[in-house]
């Protein structure tokens, strides 16, 4: 079977982006892995699949590069912003449906600008903090984030049992108040991605939670390049998120893949 694709990238987080209405029949997850795949396939963090939507733009489905369907992936939801943009899916200002709701994404000159969930329950513990911005994350504060082993550390957190069966993703934080550090282990990659949209999301709540900022915009520099988050918070909830960043254009091709 004969696939186009294009990739795209936010901030060094890489993903596939194929329309439905060139998949000749639904994608099973071992091709999805395969495409996933850096070595036997196209190469990627994620793949999405973008397609028509009767109340809504478009709509978007992603998967992670175990060929799974996942959460929510804030980077993702930016790239493919772009893509439908650049394709006639939609204008500049846009809505999309994605699986934790309805996503508005605008973009601007040189970012794309992607509105996240509202997020009302964040969980303190002694050694971080546990909150679902589309995704589930744990969000770890640390000295000196070139001594972390984000692989190592990330997959045992993980893994903890506080955060059931579903296992969580890994933020690892640098603060600082002009140029705070992330890096991030993804759940389902099972690796150290170079950026993480819903995990940078995270993080700024997270500094705003610890008391660290008193500032409802955030800028946090990922391995792979630099995103902003804005909110508002009320005495309920963070509200009117909104996630800020690059997404872009690498190439586009077609790739064999197997029938299985």
């Amino acid at each position: 079977m004969i696939l186009k694709f294009e990739k795209y990238h936010g901030a060094g987080n890489d993903f596939i982006i194929i329309d439905s209405n060139d998949i000749i029949t639904d994608l099973k997850q071992k091709q999805v892995e395969l495409l996933c795949n850096r070595r036997f396939g196209v190469g990627a963090d994620g793949l999405m699949i973008i397609s028509k939507s009767e109340q809504n733009d478009f709509a978007m489905k992603y998967f992670n590069s175990d060929g799974f369907e996942g959460s929510m992936c804030g980077n993702g939801g930016r790239c493919i912003a772009k893509y439908a943009y650049t394709h006639g899916f939609a204008n500049k200002k846009m809505s999309f449906e994605a699986v934790d709701g309805i996503h508005n994404a605008e973009i601007l000159e040189k970012t794309v600008c992607l509105s996240m969930k509202d997020v009302e329950i964040i969980e303190e513990f002694n050694d971080g903090f546990f909150l679902d911005t589309g995704s589930p994350h744990f969000v770890k504060f640390v000295d000196d984030l070139s001594k972390v082993n984000v692989y190592n550390e990330g997959k045992e957190l993980a893994d903890d049992i506080r955060f059931s069966h579903k296992r969580t993703n890994v933020n690892f934080v640098e603060y600082n108040a002009n140029n705070s550090k992330i890096a991030t282990f993804e759940r389902g990659v099972e690796d150290e991605t170079l950026a993480c949209g819903t995990g940078t999301v995270a993080a700024a709540l997270s500094i705003y939670q610890a008391k660290k900022s008193k500032s409802e915009k955030i800028h946090l520099i990922a391995k792979g390049g630099e995103l902003d988050v804005v909110f508002e918070k009320t005495n309920k909830a963070f509200i009117n998120i909104k996630l800020i960043g690059p997404a872009t254009f690498v190439y586009k091709g077609e790739i064999e893949i197997p029938r299985i």
